[in-house]
């Protein structure tokens, strides 16, 4: 992604941004970090996708919920937070933490220990996770923030949302280059995907109209090494 260090800003993950008024670490690995609140968001895990669609006659690796918790393990462990909140979408479907294998679910719980734990509630797990400890909810409000899985239509300051699946793409000297990336003007923010098994929609998509103040969209889009972030005027479609 070098030939677009021109137009970019680069952040590392310690550098913080503004959400209403709050610090906020974008992560490269798709979380989002508040270091005051010491509260960590992941958002559509999707835990079980594989063995969801295996019950569907699609027969594809099912290793989707292994990977994506040695993933979620690896954040967890250099942010070490207080809170986490699970951003919606966290299983596949209903039925996806009874379907969890028990090795997974022990790892799962084992970082869910010692911390706040809150599960938004999704299109695809409306229901509280079978036998998992942690609190469901619709939406959680903590300071300036409103955590939900779908953002509003209205708009509403401080809404983390998850569901849409950014990503952004971004073309010079006729290469480009498309990422998953997390979506923001300074008042709002819709999390990329973190599941090993989850696809992406372009942020000019006609799913994200209304959602975002034009003259101010960022989106930060996820290196291998670092964020990148991209004024909303760089962004292309597709």
């Amino acid at each position: 992604m070098t030939f677009a260090l021109a137009m970019t800003a680069l952040l590392a993950d310690a550098d913080p941004i503004g959400i209403a008024g709050e610090r906020a670490i974008c992560d490269r690995r798709g979380v989002l970090y508040f270091p005051e609140l010491r509260l960590l968001t992941v958002s559509d895990l999707h835990l079980e996708k594989g063995s969801s669609l295996a019950r569907r006659g699609s027969l594809i690796p099912p290793y989707d919920t292994g990977a994506t918790l040695l993933r979620l393990q690896a954040v967890i462990a250099d942010y070490q937070p207080a809170i986490v909140i699970s951003l919606g979408d966290s299983f596949h479907d209903g039925g996806g933490a009874a379907r969890m294998h028990s090795s997974f679910r022990e790892r799962l719980e084992a970082l869910m220990a010692g911390r706040d734990w809150f599960w938004v509630a999704g299109n695809h797990d409306p229901d509280a996770p079978a036998d998992l400890p942690g609190e469901t909810v619709r939406d959680l409000a903590i300071g300036a923030l409103v955590f939900r899985h779908e953002p509003s239509a209205v708009r509403v300051e401080g809404e983390i949302s998850g569901h849409l699946h950014p990503c952004a793409r971004v073309v010079q000297q006729g290469r480009s280059v498309r990422r998953r990336c997390f979506a923001g003007d300074g008042g709002r923010m819709i999390m990329p995907a973190f599941g090993a098994y989850t696809g992406s929609l372009n942020v000019l998509d006609r799913a994200y109209a209304g959602l975002f103040r034009r003259e101010t969209l960022m989106a930060y889009m996820l290196g291998t090494e670092r964020i990148f972030a991209i004024s909303g005027s760089m962004l292309r479609p597709g």
